[in-house]
């Protein structure tokens, strides 16, 4: 392994960063405190810093010897979670009902340590751009920082992501080209009947058969409408209707999510399901109400930003411990907003099994969204080298 010198001799200081930002974790745009770390941080190793873009998101930025014109972004998210922490060491969460559950304080430290290198050397020619973005966890905080003029007020070529990925062998990489994450969707489906009583059944039109029926019809749009190679998941996670065991209700609600790795399946499947709900609602003289919420987008890497983060991650890591074959998650991440306005990559660092956690963790299993979960502070000097290496190999080329 190929680390580079000071970035392992600052382990200790930014292991002690990490673990004070995961004592205090912000939910999504009330990252202010974590911000105000990540600003004053910058600042001091004379980094300028912008604030604001995405409420609670902070740019910095890194000239190197010349500007050329040429730059890139490298992001980190800064959010926690709405969850309870079952650890018990000593920097588990202060805040009852928050977490640092998906290790967004290890991805934040870890471009801290690489901005500081960055900041102190600028042995390269050209514009790094560090990103800290706030309200990954379902709240968009990528489109929000785009929307507000990220790539308008700090022009780049291209942007690039990293998430720790538990399961993996600690300090390895996962990297492909194409879909590496699925795209988040949800919807919602009324079904309006006319209630009766439930022994004269026939007076009614019952909400709650066209709801069973409705419920594995549109498990025909993944089984027989999308090309059985095209992988998508559609899961009814919510069923409502009735109050009373002898009266058929006047109404029926069916939610739940649908998760694809192409825009392409997405559209057949939202565009059949309106169709299916329709239909059947007919079928069983109701009326119906479908809404389709499309959230994110399927992160999908771009194939030269891909290939230069493969030739990184083997320089730093070795070339065995870099898995070109990982299959992709249907697992949902914002960064994808970046991705379709920027050529990019985002790539998973391994994370382990859990045995690097402190004396006094939960019982549970070292997982994403786990109340017993927490980052291997051992991927921070492999993080931040990554992300040296990554900004100044891009900036290299000609």
């Amino acid at each position: 392994m190929k680390l580079i010198e000071p970035l392992i001799a600052w382990k200790d200081e930014m292991t002690a960063l990490r673990r004070d930002i995961h004592a205090h974790p912000e939910l999504a745009y009330e990252e202010v405190r974590t911000s105000d770390v990540v600003a004053k941080n910058l600042e001091s190793w004379g980094i300028p810093v912008h604030r604001g873009l995405g409420i609670t998101g902070i740019v910095g930025t890194i000239v190197g010897r010349t500007e050329n014109g040429k730059a890139l972004g490298l992001r980190a998210d800064m959010d926690a979670l709405p969850m309870q922490e079952t650890n018990t060491f000593e920097h588990a969460s202060k805040h009852e009902g928050k977490m640092h559950a998906c290790g967004h304080d290890g991805h934040t430290a870890m471009l801290l340590t690489a901005a500081r290198y960055l900041a102190e050397s600028r042995d390269f020619d050209g514009t790094i751009y560090v990103i800290f973005q706030p309200a990954e966890e379902g709240f968009s905080g990528a489109k929000r920082m785009i929307d507000d003029g990220l790539f308008e007020k700090f022009p780049m070529q291209a942007v690039f992501g990293l998430h720790n990925w538990p399961g993996m062998p600690a300090g390895t990489f996962g990297i492909v080209p194409g879909p590496i994450m699925g795209g988040s969707n949800l919807f919602k489906i009324t079904l309006e009947g006319k209630g009766a009583h439930a022994a004269m059944p026939n007076l009614g039109h019952d909400p709650i058969m066209a709801a069973v029926q409705l419920a594995q019809s549109l498990q025909t749009t993944i089984t027989r409408n999308l090309d059985p190679l095209d992988p998508a998941v559609l899961s009814i996670t919510q069923i409502h209707s009735g109050t009373a065991d002898n009266v058929i209700p006047d109404n029926a609600e069916l939610r739940g999510t649908v998760r694809t790795l192409s825009e392409e399946a997405l559209d057949l499947i939202e565009r059949r399901m309106a169709e299916i709900t329709d239909l059947t609602a007919q079928a069983f003289n109701c009326q119906s109400n479908f809404v389709f919420s499309r959230k994110y987008p399927p992160t999908i890497n771009h194939a030269d930003e891909a290939a230069l983060c493969v030739e990184v991650a083997k320089s730093i890591v070795g070339p065995e411990n870099v898995d070109q074959t990982i299959r992709p998650s249907m697992g949902a991440e914002d960064f994808a907003f970046m991705l379709k306005a920027k050529p990019g990559c985002y790539v998973w660092l391994g994370n382990g099994d859990g045995d690097h956690r402190s004396k006094g963790h939960g019982l549970g299993p070292c997982t994403l969204h786990n109340g017993s979960y927490d980052f291997n502070d051992n991927l921070l000097p492999i993080g931040a080298s990554y992300w040296v290496e990554l900004a100044k190999r891009w900036l290299a080329k000609t």
